[in-house]
């Protein structure tokens, strides 16, 4: 349906929780280039669990070797950030493991990434993880749905031009 809805013209994307935990508002997050959006807009979930799920039909354009972050380009033409953990790239790679790679098609609630949220914290890092539509500014609506905790795969964001 995603391709069919690129071809023929849909304007509505809807993204899904990439990870389970308890949903804050972006602006609230410890650093400036997120907080202020200037990566896009967005959700931030402090995880509980470990691993990290596609939120829609996309490709997998961009997978950091540290496995810290994956961006995706949707179907409907949004461009996802999900970034896990605050200054992790400083663990070049430790506790993370990438289950997808560059080109790969993905469906919604596919495997990304996996990680180990107590080790990560254990090293002192923040585990706080980002999705960020990175070409938010092409959307006339960008909907946050409401909620205080989220499991992967809950609508999150609801996009349309």
């Amino acid at each position: 349906m995603g391709l069919f809805n690129r071809l023929f013209g849909s304007n509505t994307e809807t993204l899904r929780a990439p990870v389970s935990g308890k949903l804050i508002p972006l602006n609230t997050v410890p650093d400036t280039a997120l907080s202020q959006g200037q990566l896009g807009n967005g959700i931030a979930i402090e995880p509980t669990d470990d691993k990290v799920f596609a939120p829609c039909d996309a490709v997998v354009d961009t997978v950091f070797e540290t496995g810290h972050a994956v961006l995706l380009n949707g179907m409907n033409g949004a461009e996802i950030l999900i970034h896990i953990g605050l200054d992790t790239t400083y663990l070049k790679g430790r506790h993370y493991t990438i289950r997808c790679k560059v080109g790969d098609p993905v469906k919604t609630g596919d495997l990304l990434v996996e990680f180990d949220n107590n080790a990560i914290r254990a090293e002192g890092y923040n585990t706080l993880t980002t999705m960020l539509v990175c070409n938010s500014n092409n959307y006339a609506t960008f909907r946050i749905k409401s909620a205080k905790t989220v499991a992967s795969g809950d609508s999150v964001i609801e996009l349309s031009k």
